[in-house]
């Protein structure tokens, strides 16, 4: 019989090992469907059997409530005001997985107030402890309250399209990444690729010049093609994964959530520490 204290020990073994990591989905420029894939890849997560909460971070434009068909009343700034407990802005989307809206009037990050701070602090300590994944679907582009906040999360999806506006904007945020945390994990996906061939040149254009310049090595998830049934599904606001099963992109959109589960299986577990700590260095201004 083992006795309480290595009980307790083995218990907070596993609670460890069971905290999520904290993945931003980002892009360099609007257009790419950044949105989109956030909302169809932690749909497929939650299918998988994973515990996802995806957050809605595009102050004042978001739209994932909508590409879910669903509707938010609530959302994080009811939560950070105090007008809301967070279980209160958090809403069921499909095959199981929570989202929170993003709302509006967030744009003065480093204004918050210190109770704001302190509750934005245990609404990610939770939702470490409560899920597999903290997917933050970011605003396209970047802020330099959005890019810090970057710095402190595991890991980044970035987002591109063939098109050399996006992929220049694209290596331009790893970079910027990169050279406020160099052992931060980038993986990469060519969106709306009209061939095969065309979305592997992308990405390994991308994966070139990140080995090349910043001598860093990126993981290459894939690539989806410009579908007409993501149209479809938007309209019928319905991810395009749960429409349209058959469909060449939610076969391909599989295999790369299956690559990235993989990926994780390898990965370095979540630092729930350094995560908050790099977040209160973040709002307390000592990241800038």
């Amino acid at each position: 019989m083992r006795d309480q204290a290595e009980e307790l020990r083995l218990r907070m073994l596993r609670n460890h090992s069971q905290l999520g990591r904290s993945i931003a989905v980002v892009s360099g420029k609007g257009g790419v469907g950044k949105s989109n894939f956030s909302t169809n890849f932690t749909s497929m997560l939650s299918a998988q059997g994973k515990k996802v909460v995806l957050i809605d971070m595009d102050i004042g434009m978001g739209n994932i409530h909508i590409l879910l068909g669903k509707s938010a009343p609530h959302n994080l700034k009811d939560y950070l005001v105090g007008e809301k407990l967070l279980e209160s802005v958090m809403f069921d989307g499909p095959n199981g997985l929570k989202y929170i809206s993003g709302g509006s009037g967030l744009n003065g990050v480093l204004e918050w107030s210190d109770s704001m701070f302190e509750r934005l602090i245990e609404a990610f300590e939770f939702l470490q402890k409560s899920y597999d994944y903290i997917i933050f679907d970011m605003g396209a582009g970047a802020t330099s309250q959005t890019l810090d906040l970057l710095v402190a999360l595991d890991d980044i999806i970035v987002i591109t399209t063939a098109e050399p506006t996006s992929i220049t904007d694209a290596y331009s945020m790893m970079k910027y990444i990169y050279l406020k945390d160099p052992q931060k994990s980038f993986f990469l996906l060519c969106n709306r690729a009209f061939s095969k061939e065309e979305g592997e040149d992308t990405t390994a254009r991308l994966k070139l010049a990140m080995s090349k310049f910043l001598s860093k090595d990126v993981v290459v998830l894939g690539s989806l093609p410009e579908d007409p049934t993501v149209r479809k599904a938007v309209q019928q606001q319905v991810p395009f994964s749960i429409l349209y099963p058959q469909s060449e992109i939610s076969k391909k959109l599989s295999s790369i959530v299956s690559k990235f589960t993989e990926e994780q299986l390898e990965a370095v577990p979540s630092n729930p520490s350094k995560f908050i700590d790099k977040l209160k260095s973040l709002f307390k201004g000592g990241g800038k």
